[in-house]
């Protein structure tokens, strides 16, 4: 936007410069041209990724101090899901990551509270397998056609994930876990669980953190 605004603003300078020539050439026998205007070359904010944005620096893939941002699509039991993790790896085999998830479907819909640890080992190459694990809550809340009110249940989760790197900042990631539901049934006495099976699919946004 800066950028724009001064070439905006040399443009009409340049403009007016030339009007006023055009115009005292035409009273006296002098004419007048005004200097060019600068070249402006536009450049990359990351050169080294504008010149091979899909090449993986070599090595062992980095994961200390690195934030990642991860929206996905997938399922929860039968029904779609539409989530969003955030992550922080404070160490390259260690990540800790909140989620929030929507379950929409056609009699309840439910929102889904999800921390998880992330463990992995790295490896060089564009393929990170890893495994999770974490402890959520569940909040059901019934259709309009039902008169009842919002439920709130813990739930538990396990599984692991690969993500593929397009490049160093960016990745797609497949999730699947098992998740179990605490909750009760009518003419049940104590807890009883609920097991789903929890899939998606999305990308992973990088960004490195100073300690």
């Amino acid at each position: 936007m800066r950028a724009l605004f001064i070439a905006m603003t040399l443009g009409l300078a340049l403009t007016g410069a030339r009007m006023a020539a055009a115009q005292d050439a035409d009273t006296s026998a002098v004419s007048f041209t005004p200097p060019a205007a600068p070249k402006r070359v536009l450049e990359a904010l990351n050169p080294a990724l504008a010149e091979h944005p899909y090449q993986l620096a070599p090595g062992v893939r980095p994961y200390q101090n690195r934030l990642a941002f991860s929206p996905g699509y997938g399922w929860f039991g039968s029904d779609p899901l539409f989530v969003i993790r955030a992550a922080y790896h404070p160490s390259d085999w260690l990540g800790y990551e909140a989620s929030l998830a929507h379950n929409p479907s056609p009699s309840v819909h439910a929102v889904l509270h999800t921390l998880s640890a992330i463990v992995r080992r790295p490896v060089s190459g564009r393929l990170q397998p890893y495994l999770t694990a974490g402890y959520g809550m569940i909040v059901v809340f019934p259709g309009r056609a039902v008169d009842a009110t919002a439920v709130t249940k813990n739930s538990l989760s396990i599984g692991g994930g690969l993500e593929c790197f397009i490049r160093n900042d960016l990745a797609l990631r497949a999730d699947l876990r098992h998740a179990i539901v605490f909750g009760q049934q009518r003419d049940h006495e104590g807890v009883v669980t609920y097991p789903y099976s929890q899939g998606t699919i999305g990308l992973s946004f990088y960004r490195t953190v100073q300690p």
